[in-house]
């Protein structure tokens, strides 16, 4: 079978190198498609292949059709709203992400985002400890359970939100609450980590964020689309001690920062995954279920149905 690694961010080159074994090994030929400048050349160029590896990369339904030999998308990544689901079933394309291996690298850059805020941003003026301080884990998936560990490592206390059972949630050592809004109402800071779906979409907005207490913080390591920008910007306008720390670029972006200075901070591009462990990691989980996807018909991590 052939295999494309299509990638505007570029796998480490160890990790294209440990692809390309598995691959290789596996008796499937593998080429690379780095750092392009338009989508239309990486629809120019997936006609011939089976299988595609991708990290943010675009596969929506005009590429699905340019892609006639495609059987496979394996996304090196937890996140899949880059790929149209729905399209790819159509066409009966499989399509897989790599949960958990980016886990980690999210989960220390929600801590280190989070000291960043409470120390105004590491400007010359009095911040404060994040000890003893109340965090609030919203989406308490893969990522948001490692953030409870590290959190609690710095004497935080950490709730986590009531989409999951209290035993479950104590389990992994997490406290629970009755209610999203009692989870925002409560904790000092709240991080991020669910989904962009119909029901997560402009979820957190004005109401959530003037029920936070005074000097609260939103960390988004999750999707922009989960934020109300209207409504952050609305609460922002009314409450002088809210913050909002975010690994996502709003799309209104330079006005908060322009309105709201240190009270606001993105990164320059996404970082959650920028790590050269996560990096490796992603990239040799998709080869390998790749692989076995086609020895075995092994589809464990298949996202979409038909």
């Amino acid at each position: 079978m052939k295999v494309l690694i299509a990638t505007q961010k570029p796998f480490a080159a160890v990790a294209v190198e440990g692809i390309k074994k598995i691959l290789t090994d596996a008796g499937h030929q593998v080429d690379t498609l780095e750092k392009y400048a338009e989508q239309a050349d990486f629809i120019k160029a997936v006609a011939p292949y089976d299988a595609l590896i991708i990290r943010s990369d675009k596969v929506d339904t005009e590429l699905l059709e340019a892609a006639h030999n495609l059987k496979i998308v394996v996304r090196a990544g937890a996140g899949v709203d880059n790929v149209d689901l729905q399209a790819a079933s159509e066409r009966k394309v499989v399509v897989m992400n790599t949960p958990g291996q980016n886990s980690n690298a999210v989960a220390e850059l929600v801590i280190a985002m989070m000291i960043f805020m409470s120390r105004n941003q590491f400007n010359p003026s009095t911040g404060t400890e994040v000890m003893g301080k109340k965090l609030g884990i919203h989406g308490f998936g893969n990522i948001g359970r490692l953030v409870c560990e590290k959190a609690k490592g710095l004497g935080m206390q950490v709730f986590a939100d009531p989409h999951y059972t209290p035993e479950k949630v104590r389990a992994l050592g997490g406290e629970p609450v009755s209610s999203t809004e009692e989870l925002y109402k409560n904790c000092d800071f709240v991080a991020l980590h669910m989904p962009a779906k119909p029901e997560t979409i402009k979820s957190i907005g004005y109401e959530l964020l003037m029920g936070m207490p005074k000097g609260a913080c939103i960390i988004n390591a999750a999707r922009k689309e989960v934020i109300d920008e209207e409504g952050l910007a609305k609460a922002f306008e009314e409450r002088q001690d809210l913050k909002y720390a975010t690994d996502i670029a709003p799309d209104n972006y330079e006005l908060l920062k322009e309105k709201f200075g240190n009270r606001v901070f993105a990164t320059p591009k996404k970082m959650g995954a920028q790590t050269a462990e996560a990096n490796i990691n992603a990239g040799l989980a998709a080869a390998r279920q790749i692989a076995d996807f086609f020895a075995t018909g092994n589809n464990k991590f298949q996202v979409n149905k038909w």
